[in-house]
């Protein structure tokens, strides 16, 4: 097989066949292509992370009707695009009982050819079957939508199902990837993001989309929202200094000083060029900090919390669960690693 050296920009492909479902196949389309590109607009946080590009193929570009009967319309046909670095097939609304096999010769074949040039082929859901179809899957293990047990047992016995996982890696390098129920392209997409463009775009995904565990409401997904853009220079220069001096003690009152401005009137402008209060804008900006060092690192809270400038580490857990609405310990356990949180590693 040829190897091929990790392209500059990942080109994935999301096919379209006649029996799949929308759901997965935009989701996924809108999810990574966000990766390397929606973080900044929200948060004004540059990212150094490569964009992927996104786009979906099939047989050709003739519009059709999806698996649910909406309109269809490829961006592209196999033909035009014959060695992307990532493809991946989608669930499918499959006939219960039918025989799959023949079903997608041409789709098959362009999958296979991918893969073999060096491709990351991946499926959601039932998408799984035309992998097999693909000869893909044959002595290797995968997964699928828990109801297609029966389906691979009677045609496709070389598979080595594991119906009880939501994401199986496979194959050299883990360039077959399976996912269990149509919902899971949300873990597939944090694998592919966490995979193509690392661990922290993935937790800014992650927070983004609200992808997980969401049993304990989005503030832990939350971030800082940009503040609103102004021309007050005074306070401009107190955002400046504070974003070098967050972990100072004081850095309501210093700013005040750093203004020249009466506390009150300080407190004013501040607010009407932000949006915040100082003190709001303090806490968030520190809360930020502290997010990512829990994220990124092995600190101890106590030590976060001096980090980011508070000494008294209860009241930083307090404030920290009433903002994120979970303990720090518990949010690390949520964003620290997702290969951990996925079972991918």
């Amino acid at each position: 097989m040829e190897t091929r050296p990790a392209p500059a920009t990942v080109n994935v492909c999301l096919v379209a066949l006649p029996e799949s479902t929308p759901t997965a196949l935009y989701g996924l389309y809108e999810v990574l292509g966000a990766a390397g590109r929606a973080w900044p607009v929200f948060t004004g946080e540059a990212v150094s992370a490569s964009p992927l590009s996104v786009r979906i193929v099939a047989a050709s570009r003739q519009s059709f009707e999806c698996g649910v009967g909406l309109p269809l319309t490829p961006q592209a046909s196999f033909a035009e695009w014959p060695r992307p670095d990532v493809v991946i097939i989608t669930d499918l609304n499959l006939p219960p009982y039918e025989d799959p096999r023949g079903r997608w010769p041409e789709a098959a074949h362009w999958i296979r050819q991918a893969y073999e040039a060096g491709a990351t082929v991946c499926s959601v859901c039932t998408g799984s079957v035309v992998l097999a179809e693909a000869g893909l899957l044959e002595g290797q293990e995968a997964t699928s939508h828990w109801s297609a047990t029966g389906l691979f047992a009677e045609y496709y016995p070389a598979v080595q199902l594991r119906p009880e996982r939501i994401l199986s890696p496979a194959g050299p390098d883990h360039r077959l990837v399976t996912c269990g129920g149509m919902a899971s392209w949300e873990e597939l997409a944090l694998y592919l993001v966490r995979r193509y463009c690392g661990d922290a775009e993935a937790v800014r995904m992650a927070k983004l989309f609200l992808i997980g565990d969401r049993s304990e409401g989005q503030l832990p997904f939350s971030a800082m929202i940009r503040p609103r853009r102004h021309e007050d220079a005074v306070i401009e220069r107190c955002q400046t200094w504070l974003a070098e001096h967050y972990d100072e003690p004081h850095p309501v009152a210093r700013m005040v000083a750093l203004s020249g401005l009466t506390e009150r009137t300080f407190t004013r402008r501040f607010r009407a060029a932000t949006g915040y209060a100082p003190v709001d804008y303090v806490q968030t900006l520190r809360i930020e900090e502290a997010k990512q060092l829990l994220e990124s690192s092995d600190q101890p809270t106590d030590d976060v919390a001096r980090a980011v400038g508070y000494e008294d580490a209860a009241f930083f857990r307090r404030l920290f669960k009433r903002r994120t609405g979970v303990t720090p310990s518990r949010y690390r356990q949520r964003f620290r690693d997702l290969g951990r949180v996925y079972g991918i590693e």
